[in-house]
């Protein structure tokens, strides 16, 4: 039988999932490691505290978001969607890849769309967005591994192109807490596409 502190401990981390999910969802904090620190701070928790994994944080989010956001939800997903694969198709020549939370189903009211590109250099996008005049700026690339990151707005959508070496098409890339990282091709996000519309209309 536990007792009382380690009842305690072992129930911190859903708590911290929890209200980590709903600032995720509410404000629009769209990283969940800065969420799970910021959750642990408002609940008065110690530094020491066990944080959740990533997952547990999703898993919340999954259901605030079937609980309180849920038409609004499915809403953001097919725009978000409809933005992705027009942009996708825009820069089929870099072999784009849809990853992050539109594909994961996690897309919220705050969401940003995450395209992997792959070429031999940046400069062949930033060339192409500027003859096809697209303005982007560029942003700080979270892995080593991206060569750059170019940002751009689609109406009140921000874009995200992550650019690596074509070298790295045929890696794998894992989350930070060591989950294969989800990505999908431009034929997938239109199944996807498909199955949300057929829902939400």
């Amino acid at each position: 039988m536990h007792r009382p502190t380690e009842r305690r401990r072992s129930g911190a981390p859903r708590r911290i999932a929890a209200l980590a999910a709903r600032l995720m969802a509410e404000d629009g904090l769209s990283d969940c490691a800065l969420a799970k620190r910021k959750a642990a701070r408002q609940l008065g928790l110690p530094e020491n505290t066990g944080l959740p994994d990533d997952s547990e944080v999703e898993d919340e989010l999954r259901a605030y978001q079937r609980l309180f956001q849920d038409d609004e939800q499915r809403a953001r997903t097919l725009e978000l969607l409809r933005t992705a694969v027009r942009l996708m198709r825009l820069v089929e020549r870099f072999n784009p890849y849809l990853t992050g939370p539109v594909l994961s189903g996690l897309a919220g009211r705050h969401a940003e769309i995450d395209l992997q590109l792959f070429v031999d250099s940046a400069k062949d996008v930033e060339v192409f967005l500027l003859n096809e005049r697209v303005a982007f700026r560029h942003s700080r690339p979270r892995s080593e591994r991206a060569e750059a990151v170019l940002t751009m707005l689609s109406g009140d959508v921000t874009v995200n192109l992550v650019v690596y070496p074509q070298i790295e098409e045929r890696s794998s890339f894992k989350t930070r807490d060591g989950r294969v990282r989800e990505r999908a091709r431009l034929d997938t996000v239109l199944r996807l596409l498909a199955e949300h519309t057929a829902i939400v209309d």
